[in-house]
């Protein structure tokens, strides 16, 4: 019997190899093809990254376009409400709509202020008056103080002897401007009094006021410029029950101010 020798593999060990290969290459891809793909997508990526930052440099340097009729466009901060046209009237074709102006409500009228008083009153001789008087002067009114032990007598509304020269001391004074209006307050301190004349400290204060309004008056005073006031000892300059301030709280008080103003009046 003659044996042969076999130098190569057998073929069924053949087809195990072979079998073997074909599912490695079915199931397995080349690592080489996946890194020439990978770098392929990278530098794709990159051209359009470059090509985007480029658009946005150049429409940074090129700055806001220009209308049809050669004017920049400009943009304004915030948005604007555009309104329609005007039914009947319509625009012709290109023009632009102006926007339409929102209804203003007219201001208040300013009230003039009053002007001060006279300057003439600091030529006139205050200091003349005595010590009778105390001058309380402001920017719009100059008031006259008078205490009324001077003026009158106790529980009385008839004016005294004693005090009509410290008044005519005063008219001068009060005709330097006819167009101030003169006020005349009489006040009383805080002891109830209660006299068939007087019933209250109202009826007395209002009577002193009246005596004294109408002897200026009487001394050439116009009448229209006079108004006379009772407040009784609701307006105290001092405490109410100390003797000493209850005696600087019975007083009459003559005030030179600036009538007020109609527009003044219906505030």
């Amino acid at each position: 019997m003659a044996v042969v020798s076999q130098t190569g593999p057998s073929p069924a060990r053949q087809l195990r190899v072979s079998t073997a290969v074909g599912r490695y290459r079915r199931w397995h891809v080349d690592s080489r093809v996946e890194v020439e793909e990978e770098g392929w997508l990278i530098t794709y990526l990159d051209v359009i990254t470059l090509i985007l930052v480029l658009m946005v440099v150049l429409l940074a340097f090129a700055g806001p376009g220009k209308g049809k009729d050669g004017q920049q466009v400009k943009a304004d901060s915030a948005p604007t409400q555009a309104s329609g046209p005007v039914p009947g009237a319509p625009y012709p074709s290109g023009s632009i709509v102006p926007p339409a102006v929102p209804p203003t409500s007219p201001e208040p009228l300013a009230v003039p202020a009053a002007p001060p008083l006279p300057k003439t009153l600091n030529g006139l001789p205050l200091d003349q008056l005595g010590a009778d008087v105390e001058i309380i002067m402001t920017d719009d009114a100059v008031r006259f103080r008078i205490s009324s032990e001077i003026l009158f007598e106790s529980g009385a509304a008839h004016l005294a002897a004693e005090g009509q020269p410290v008044l005519d001391r005063l008219i001068p004074l009060l005709n330097s401007d006819p167009n101030l209006r003169l006020v005349v307050e009489g006040h009383t301190d805080s002891v109830p009094i209660q006299t068939e004349r007087f019933p209250s400290n109202w009826e007395l204060s209002t009577g002193r006021a009246a005596a004294v309004a109408r002897y200026l008056i009487e001394r050439g005073v116009a009448p229209q410029r006079v108004q006379a006031s009772g407040f009784a000892d609701t307006r105290p300059l001092g405490s109410r029950d100390n003797p000493v301030d209850r005696v600087h709280n019975r007083r009459v008080e003559l005030t030179m101010e600036r009538a007020p103003t109609s527009a003044s009046k219906t505030r």
